[in-house]
């Protein structure tokens, strides 16, 4: 009997895994999570599409306004918030460990501020979402976005309690760089939000 045919006979269970992709598995799993995501999103800006464009409702609701400066500022936070992540990973690149903890922990903070600051925003706007159909829309969208940015936050604090801990490296630095990714997309998906809630 051949070599071949004796290694077949021998081999029990499912053939090993083939990998076609170029793309490392996190990386790809996180990119798929993040398709799947805009879609969750563009189901709500579809209702919101239909309330102001289809429908042609007035946004906001009548007799209620948006704190379109607040939003602003936290805008610049969480946008602040890539900035110091960037920093954070270019800096473990090049074996900086102080820019990786000090720009790790500060994006942490920022993104902590922007998900305090938009809960004090609900409690001090003046209308619940049950109120209006823009309400409801409102709620929606910025809850819907609040609830990654804690999802987040959780991510980054375990990325800041490893780098304190000193696991990552230039040479391995994977388990920071896909939630990164999470995170920049958090932010732009922000945005997105922003623009079309707040100042449209």
């Amino acid at each position: 009997m051949e070599a071949s045919a004796i290694s077949h006979a021998e081999h029990h269970g499912p053939p090993p895994a083939h990998r076609s992709s170029r793309v490392e598995a996190p990386l790809l799993g996180m990119l798929l999570f993040i398709i799947s995501e805009v879609m969750i999103f563009g189901a709500f800006f579809t209702a919101y599409f239909f309330i102001r464009v289809v429908n042609h409702n007035p946004w906001p609701a009548p007799g209620t306004t948006l704190p379109e400066a607040v939003a602003g500022v936290n805008t610049a936070i969480l946008l602040s918030s890539s900035l110091t992540l960037h920093w954070s990973l270019v800096s473990v690149k090049s074996g900086n460990r102080f820019g990786l903890k000090a720009g790790i922990a500060s994006t942490f903070l920022l993104g902590l501020t922007f998900l305090f600051v938009q809960i004090n925003e609900y409690v001090h706007i003046g209308f619940a979402p049950y109120q209006s159909a823009q309400a409801s829309i409102f709620y929606g969208l910025t809850g819907l976005h609040g609830a990654h940015v804690f999802i987040g936050l959780c991510l980054l604090l375990m990325v800041t309690i490893r780098a304190f801990r000193g696991h990552y490296s230039p040479e391995s630095h994977r388990g920071m760089e896909v939630p990164g990714i999470y995170w920049h997309f958090v932010d732009i998906m922000w945005v997105v939000v922003y623009t079309t809630v707040y100042v449209l």
